[in-house]
């Protein structure tokens, strides 16, 4: 049996939720749905972005609303026009058996006349932003006098870019007997004192811990030199083939100069960011949706409501001005049950805002050394050969194998295979032969030198090893980690620099552990596969065992550096002024023109675009 049927909903509803595929609800919906079928009551839930907080107060509330009855009867407020129009999207999908239930998105960048002309026409649902909503109430296009629900979605995000004053004025404009239904995915002193001026003794609903951070996201840091930011960057990218990232900084500007650097150099990248039209942000997000864009950078504001499941890390270009928009942005990985990454590239300067985000996320933080060249090109190399075992033949190339058997007879098979992994191997090895290694320059060299006095496996005797499992048999870091661990009756520090990839990973070990790794592994199975383990030609002693915060041993090997920034963005609070319009000079330009990354053969990784004369 489904167990939404659990929670008290209806038919229309349960047979709309079997279309869409939900069959288990998140913990976020199981506590509130019941409670808001149960009372006509206010409440404040405070759980991370992704958790499906949108289906926890879109059902009840359907439920709850009468479909004869023409006029408004519920408004959702939202940050930005991408999550008004992302949750009016998901209430018509909900409601789309009950006939006679009409939903209206209300946002800037849009027709004001024809936004309220759909609402005359009746609109029991109004989803818009707040600087919207105050507009058409100042010029009388709208009524929420006689609403029966409010709703404030993402509460401390709309707080944050500034919109207090217009969020008073609106709840005063409605009646004192409303129902308000508060989401969050922190608490801070606005939304407390918002939930304390309009709510009448609220009900509390909390997932996971007040302001935590999600289970499912892993948090890292690199310490690099403010010259190099944009650098680390390159190599996070490089060192991650499968990367399908956000990439966040705290200006617009910044936003499309790194953006601009990154096409320039030959990763599929794009800016999304408040000077954009809305034709332009609907492009760059169905390309980003569609995985044509693998690092889609972009603003605070502009990246709210980006609602994809599979991306895989969350990169802090540039750490946010507020702690607690840290979370907002962790939040766009590790969603739908699935493992995600947030990273962070700081300077020295900067290390003390690690220790501040940890307090609010009340999660620890690991610290890795950025990937040498060598290590970069392993990765890419294996990488490569996963991907040629793993790819599927189109049976149209049969015509074509005669003819490529006869260019290839004078070939024996292991000069074949050599030849065919050089193509993506001499590409990366001739560009980082030419480039120093960042990892050389020991940003913060002190502070490791602190950990690894107190943890086990120095990297000076380590030896490092490629194993075949990796992300597609459900590790991350940690997990894997831990099974290792376990598996070889190892210490807690004896197993690190732990380097998770989609299909096969690295760590390293103290070299008087590397025949018990390679007799124990080598003879076991996963899930009916053999694992393989061999010593990797990279034994792991350039960068040493990476810490995490704490002082213990772990991590994976990517990282990048460039362009230092120190702008701020003031202006990024006000929707309705634009994002922000910061100073500084960019990381990218900072970058020296003459070193860019390798770019990837089109025909074997169709994932980075080949640049045209």
């Amino acid at each position: 049996m489904n167990k939404f049927e659990q929670l008290g909903l209806n038919e229309s509803l349960l047979k709309a939720i079997n279309d869409l595929g939900f069959e288990n609800p998140s913990e976020v919906q199981e506590k509130a749905i019941p409670l808001l079928l149960e009372k006509d009551t206010d409440i404040v839930a405070l759980a991370q972005t992704g958790t499906g907080k949108t289906a926890a107060f879109g059902f009840p509330l359907i439920q709850k609303i009468n479909p004869e009855n023409r006029n408004t009867q519920a408004l959702i407020l939202s940050p930005t026009r991408e999550l008004c129009l992302q949750i009016t999207n998901e209430i018509k999908l909900y409601s789309k058996y009950i006939k006679g239930i009409n939903t209206v998105a209300v946002y800037g960048g849009a027709s004001i006349t024809e936004q309220a002309r759909e609402i005359k026409r009746g609109a029991q649902i109004i989803v818009a932003t707040p600087g919207r909503m105050q507009d058409m109430i100042n010029r009388g296009l709208v009524n929420i006098s006689k609403i029966d629900f409010c709703i404030l979605d993402e509460a401390d995000e709309m707080l944050n870019m500034g919109f207090y004053d217009d969020i008073v004025n609106i709840l005063s404009t409605s009646p004192d007997d409303k129902s308000t239904w508060l989401f969050s995915a922190t608490m801070p002193q606005e939304v407390a004192r918002i939930a304390k001026e309009f709510m009448r003794k609220p009900l509390e609903i909390t997932v996971g811990h007040k302001n935590s951070g999600s289970s499912t996201v892993s948090h890292e840091f690199y310490l690099v030199n403010a010259r190099d930011r944009y650098e680390a960057l390159k190599r996070l990218a490089d060192a991650n083939p499968d990367i399908f990232s956000v990439v966040f900084c705290r200006t617009k500007r910044d936003t499309q100069a790194v953006a601009e650097k990154l096409i320039e150099d030959g990763y599929n990248a794009a800016a999304l960011h408040g000077d954009l039209s809305q034709a332009q942000r609907d492009s760059v997000m169905k390309s980003f949706r569609n995985r044509q864009i693998q690092m889609l950078v972009a603003t605070d504001v502009a990246a709210r409501g980006i609602d994809v499941d599979s991306i895989t890390h969350v990169v802090n270009y540039q750490l946010p001005d507020e702690i607690e928009t840290y979370n907002h942005r962790s939040g766009r990985t590790g969603r739908a049950g699935k493992l995600g990454t947030s990273i962070v590239i700081i300077t020295k300067s900067e290390l003390r805002k690690i220790s501040a985000i940890e307090r609010i996320i009340k999660q620890k933080f690991e610290e890795k050394t950025i990937p040498s060249g060598m290590e970069i090109c392993e990765i890419q190399l294996f990488h490569l050969a996963n991907k040629i075992k793993d790819v599927e033949v189109d049976h149209e190339i049969d015509s074509y194998l005669p003819a490529i058997y006869e260019v290839m007879k004078d070939l024996t098979k292991e000069e074949l295979i050599k030849k065919m992994v050089s193509v993506e191997f001499n590409r990366f090895i001739s560009y980082y032969k030419k480039n120093r290694d960042l990892s050389a320059q020991k940003a913060g060299s002190d502070r490791r030198e602190s950990f690894e006095s107190n943890s086990g496996g120095s990297g000076s005797g380590a030896t490092r090893y490629f194993v075949n499992i990796g992300s597609r048999d459900n590790f991350d870091w940690m997990s894997l980690k831990d099974f290792l661990r376990d598996t070889l009756g190892l210490g807690r520090d004896d197993v690190f620099k732990v380097d998770v990839k989609e299909g096969f990973s690295f760590f390293n070990t103290d070299a008087e552990h590397s025949q018990l790794v390679l007799d124990t592994l080598n003879s076991m199975h996963l899930e009916g596969r053999r694992i393989n383990v061999e010593v990797s030609k990279n034994d792991g002693r350039d960068n040493g065992g990476r810490r995490d915060h704490n002082g213990r041993s772990g991590g994976g090997s990517f990282g990048r550096s460039g362009g230092g920034d120190r702008s701020t963005d003031r202006g990024a609070r006000n929707e309705r002024r634009g994002e922000s319009f910061g100073g500084g000079r960019s990381g990218a330009r900072n970058q020296s023109s003459s070193g860019r990354p390798p770019r990837r053969s089109d025909s074997l990784s169709p994932s980075r675009k080949p640049r045209r004369s």
